[in-house]
């Protein structure tokens, strides 16, 4: 098996690009292709009490396992398959459950830090930085998690002042300048979508 091509999809909480990797994902369906997000690589917590482990600051990188990420990446590019982690965020710590994962021609890699890592980014083929308006990511995360998620106006407005704008800013904002193309406005974005998905169809026909 030739080398995969793997693309990573970064940008901050909200900003879409969980939907624009569904897109590409979507895109290229008739090829053999996988989906690796990197919130499944949260740390392991088993060792810690439940309440220490909802005090976990989940948009700080240091809460990623990006070693075992490297190391899944690594073994995929070799041809061998995976056993992905899946995390239980009831539970705040990985399942007991994993999935299996065998190597494909493309893999993408989305999630907040793809782009921090150094040992991430050098594996990455092509690198995307999905970019939304603060106010707008905001509002996206209080209906997501309003909604969707249980929580009250209260907590998801502190969490998102004291905890996820200062780490935006300060881990995730700043590697737009690692991302070969910046995708302003997530899906809605049809033409750097369709730029993507063009030069991903010319490194695959190469």
């Amino acid at each position: 098996m030739n080398k995969p091509l793997i693309i990573g999809v970064a940008g901050g909480t909200a900003s879409g690009k969980t939907s624009v990797s569904t897109i590409l994902y979507d895109a290229f369906a008739d090829r053999t292709i996988t989906l690796l997000r990197q919130d499944d690589y949260y740390n392991d917590q088993s060792h810690m009490t439940l309440e220490e482990r909802v005090k976990t600051n989940y948009d700080h990188p240091l809460s990623m396992d990006n070693e075992l990420l490297v190391k899944h990446l690594k073994k995929l590019m070799l041809g061998y398959s995976i056993e992905k982690p899946i995390y239980d965020y009831t539970q705040h710590t990985r399942s007991e459950l994993t999935e299996k994962i065998e190597p494909t021609k493309i893999i993408i890699v989305e999630g907040l830090f793809v782009l921090e890592d150094v040992q991430i980014r050098d594996l990455l083929d092509i690198k995307v930085f999905v970019e939304a308006d603060d106010d707008i990511r905001f509002i996206r995360r209080l209906l997501r998690d309003t909604t969707e998620r249980g929580r009250t106006i209260e907590s998801v407005i502190s969490q998102y002042t004291e905890s996820v704008k200062p780490m935006h800013q300060q881990f995730i904002e700043p590697t737009k300048k690692y991302a070969d193309i910046i995708v302003p406005d997530g899906k809605t974005n049809t033409v750097a979508i369709d730029l993507l998905i063009t030069k991903i169809n010319s490194i695959l026909n190469a």
